[in-house]
């Protein structure tokens, strides 16, 4: 991977600003352009009763690295501890990271790939029969997870420990730089996001928008892309690591 491998591209970083920073100061390190355009926004909720009971669960299972992060700090500020003895599952590696760095061991996350379908794989969640279950999440999303551990026998609940919502942001700055072609790549990391971004941009900008290569975490975003008329969809994967590999390698296939 070459010093400048993306040699003064601008590549729009839709994640919500407290997640941007690494993707876009690596897009940078590689001679990019990160255009900072938060697509979601990220707002607290008080802490979910389940943290005032979390040893009465057999396993606890974390959406995504906001949940782990927004969770463990208000442990923190509650002065509460980490039970021991129970199981922790995060669905995907960046997620299991940030357990991780905030003192847990032994996450439980499938390699690879990033989502409900990966976790549900595994062997050690095939038999969960009478075992009480925590998810942790940010508000309403898919109910895939929690409705497969039902049927696996499992009691499960939902702990909402965030939310996400459309930002309210001024995208002239983009358009501007759609309109003079100074953005080669956007990236997305869920459908949620894509729609709030067509929403912000409006009908002349989604127009635009549909034309410019769109990078992906996953093939079920990707087809909801395909579904909005994006033309040129590009599956990443998941984390920043497979998102700048996959940026590098598809403006050197197309330099």
């Amino acid at each position: 991977m070459g010093a400048k491998a993306l040699g003064g591209r601008g590549i729009v970083v839709t994640r919500p600003r407290e997640l941007a920073g690494t993707l876009a100061a690596r897009i940078e390190a590689q001679g990019g352009r990160a255009i900072r355009f938060p697509a979601i926004e990220i707002e607290d909720l008080p802490p979910p009763a389940a943290l005032a009971s979390l040893g009465r669960y057999d396993l606890a299972i974390f959406i995504s690295p906001t949940a782990a992060a927004r969770t463990m700090e208000q442990m923190r500020a509650q002065a509460r501890a980490w039970p021991q003895g129970l199981r922790t599952a995060a669905v995907g590696a960046g997620t299991r990271r940030e357990l991780e760095r905030r003192g847990l061991t032994g996450v439980l996350a499938p390699e690879g790939a990033a989502d409900s379908e990966a976790l549900l794989a595994l062997p050690e969640l095939a038999a969960l029969q009478g075992k009480r279950v925590v998810i942790f999440r940010g508000g309403e999303g898919r109910r895939l997870l929690g409705d497969s551990l039902a049927a696996r026998g499992a009691q499960v609940e939902y702990a909402e420990c965030y939310r996400r919502r459309r930002p309210s942001a001024d995208a002239t700055p983009l358009l501007a730089e759609l309109e003079r072609g100074g953005v080669h790549a956007v990236t997305v990391s869920s459908s949620e996001g894509l729609d709030n971004l067509l929403a912000l941009l409006g009908p002349p900008g989604a127009a635009r928008l549909r034309a410019t290569p769109l990078f992906v975490p996953h093939a079920r975003v990707a087809a909801h892309a395909s579904g909005l008329g994006m033309q040129k969809v590009v599956v990443a994967g998941p984390g920043d690591d497979a998102v700048l590999e996959r940026l590098v390698g598809y403006f050197h296939e197309h330099a």
